[in-house]
């Protein structure tokens, strides 16, 4: 029986301050968290303000101190980065101690080296905060779930972009002025490269993967797309054809293997996804027998992802309580690596954007061309006409992305296309 745990806590930046504020004030909340002792809380510096207040001696500047204390039973990793977070982590496991992490680089990474050190040693990593801030979704995986076979999972999981997309579509900005404004907000770093160009969501979807579907998921096979090249013009064509343009994290079973890829995505306004806006995120699961699920909510946040990291804590009690064992529920098992469906075998829907010299012939020559590459199409149509050039929108149906992408290389050599721009090339949410 444990009668109380004590905790080392990495980090009191935004979501280390909220879950210090959780802790440290459990009155209405589950009576586990009156169990939980905050012992220790590693800091870059003892002379800054807090907006929670500690006894003397339990903030330190000296981390590899907290990961090693005999005294502490559980290391909370919150500062972020791959160093020297991962290599924190893996020394508070080799110290026999449990980690919480919202950290969801370092796992996409390094979590089957992190994994197995953890089976080894006899306990848990749990990360229900690195995917989806407050959202549960980790554990619904492996648990509530876990008996349906995974179809696909799509995802809105990357707030700051949801934003900007949000914001180009009500207000006809362009994506520049809207990052601008998302950066003064602080929805966006100074440097918004891991939001705007799908690295956080193209970790977030290797860590969903590999727990959906059991076999481990390499982030350098994710096919990963930011939205830098979509325009506030896309947006309106897109709303007159009746979608919606998202960045959505997909990852599919396909009868040739398993696809997980990141890019921005026209979605029919009747999907459940069309109608997710600014910093929310939405997790859609298909599985059978289960059919559709979806979790909503806020995908990032101090209080939001201080829930899940506290929650991630008080299932760590709970377990503690009744057994040292590791539950095999909450254990993240080791799977075998898988590879991964490159993208040029993907079957999606396209649109298109084509500008060239307005000329009899043009539509009827884009049409044949795509045909002579399989390329079924669903629409197309002159959207616009200025200075003598033509502005032609194409979507397609189901098609290899091979295919497509062959027909598009061979545009610009038709004789009857002159001066041809090819501005804009994104996927649509494909047809069952």
């Amino acid at each position: 029986m444990v009668e109380a745990l004590k905790i080392g806590l990495l980090g009191l930046g935004t979501v280390g301050t909220a879950t210090a504020g959780i802790l440290l004030s459990p009155e209405s909340r589950h009576p586990l968290l009156k169990e939980i002792e905050i012992a220790k809380v590693g800091v870059k510096t003892l002379d800054k303000r807090r907006a929670v207040e500690f006894a003397d001696g339990v903030l330190t500047t000296d981390l590899e101190a907290i990961v090693t204390d005999p005294d502490l039973d559980i290391v909370v990793e919150l500062i972020g980065g791959l160093e020297p977070a991962r290599s924190l982590i893996l020394k508070a496991i080799s110290h026999q101690k449990h980690v919480v992490t919202a950290n969801k680089a370092v796992i996409s990474r390094y979590g089957e080296e992190i994994y197995r050190a953890a089976a080894e040693a006899g306990v848990y990593v749990l990360i229900e905060a690195a995917v989806g801030g407050g959202i549960p979704i980790i554990r619904p995986l492996q648990q509530s779930l876990s008996v349906n076979r995974i179809d696909s999972i799509l995802g809105i999981i990357n707030g700051t972009t949801n934003f900007i997309l949000t914001k180009m579509a009500t207000e006809g900005s362009d994506f520049s002025e809207v990052l601008t404004e998302a950066q003064e907000l602080g929805y966006a770093e100074a440097d918004p490269s891991a939001d705007v160009d799908g690295y956080d969501a193209a970790d977030k979807i290797t860590i969903l993967a590999t727990l959906a579907f059991g076999e481990q998921v390499s982030l350098e096979q994710v096919s990963c797309e930011g939205i830098r090249q979509v325009s506030a013009v896309d947006i309106q064509y897109a709303e007159r054809l009746g979608f919606e343009i998202k960045l959505l994290a997909i990852a599919q079973r396909e009868q040739s293997g398993l696809q997980v890829r990141v890019h921005p995505t026209l979605v029919p306004k009747e999907h459940p996804l069309a109608n997710i806006d600014g910093v929310n995120n939405a997790i859609l699961v298909e599985g059978d027998p289960i059919g559709q699920v979806m979790f909503y909510g806020p995908g990032a946040g101090g209080g939001a992802t201080a829930s899940a990291v506290v929650s991630d804590l008080m299932n760590i009690a709970a377990m503690l309580k009744v057994s040292q064992a590791v539950n095999p529920l909450l254990k993240i098992p080791q799977h075998p690596r898988r590879e991964l469906v490159p993208i040029q075998e993907l079957v999606t829907r396209f649109y298109a954007r084509i500008i060239c010299i307005d000329r009899p012939g043009v539509i009827g020559n884009l049409g044949t061309c795509f045909g002579k590459h399989k390329v079924s199409l669903e629409s197309i149509v002159q959207i616009d006409f200025n200075n003598g050039f033509a502005e032609i929108v194409v979507v397609t149906h189901n098609v290899k992305e091979e295919n497509f992408r062959q027909a598009l290389a061979e545009i610009p050599h038709l004789d009857a296309i002159e001066q041809i721009q090819i501005p804009s090339v994104l996927r649509v949410l494909r047809e069952k």
